[in-house]
């Protein structure tokens, strides 16, 4: 058992490890399931939940970086999938706090993997955040914005990147896209150098190049 001074969440997560498995299984055990998808293979299940479908959690970060690990992500995303019987939800955030930083994740590449007319997409009516609609296009495709600047009008436009993205900044290096927040001459990306670490900088001074 679990020694008595050991926090609820952490003694209720070393036990859903030890039962994770066949016995989850039984027709009996008629109540919300919680395992990981290594645990989950070989099961099936009439109602699946797969949460955290994000680019940099699932797949990993480190999985960006690797093709190899980033295929075996993949195959363990197939693995969850064909585990629902009737009906599969995968989920993301709009918004997740980071370290201090309020990060707007970008859907799992495996979503958008998936065929169109198998999907229902469903949102709430409110959106936590509604600027992640706009940051959308910082990766998706090209954008064009107009700010003020005295009394002229500057025009500028932003490069297309993608969290997982290798980029190349005069100063400071390679490094790799792992974050996207704001809109406009606002927009700002996270980038972890190789050898500089993460840093954020403004999208439309960074000059920033792929790699």
């Amino acid at each position: 058992g679990e020694p008595d001074d050991a926090p609820p969440l952490q003694a209720f997560l070393n036990q859903a490890a030890l039962e994770a498995g066949e016995h989850q299984a039984e027709p009996w055990e008629s109540c919300v399931q919680l395992m990981t998808l290594h645990s989950a293979k070989g099961l099936e299940f009439p109602f699946v939940m797969m949460v955290g479908m994000e680019e940099g959690l699932f797949p990993s970060q480190q999985s960006l970086e690797d093709p190899a690990r980033l295929e075996e992500e993949r195959r363990l995303c197939y693995v969850g999938i064909t585990r629902a019987q009737k009906k599969l939800v995968m989920s993301w955030c709009e918004q997740r706090r980071w370290h201090g930083k309020t990060l707007y994740p970008m859907p799992s590449r495996f979503l958008r993997e998936l065929p169109p007319d198998c999907v229902e997409e469903m949102r709430p009516k409110a959106s936590v955040s509604p600027a992640w609609r706009q940051d959308r296009a910082l990766y998706e495709e090209s954008a064009a914005f107009a700010s003020r600047q005295g009394d002229g009008l500057k025009h500028f436009a932003a490069p297309s990147f993608r969290i997982g993205d290798r980029v190349r900044h005069a100063r400071f290096g390679e490094g790799i896209v792992i974050g996207l927040e704001g809109g406009g001459e606002q927009a700002r990306i996270q980038v972890h150098f190789d050898a500089e670490g993460s840093k954020w900088l403004l999208l439309s001074l960074a000059k920033l190049e792929r790699a």
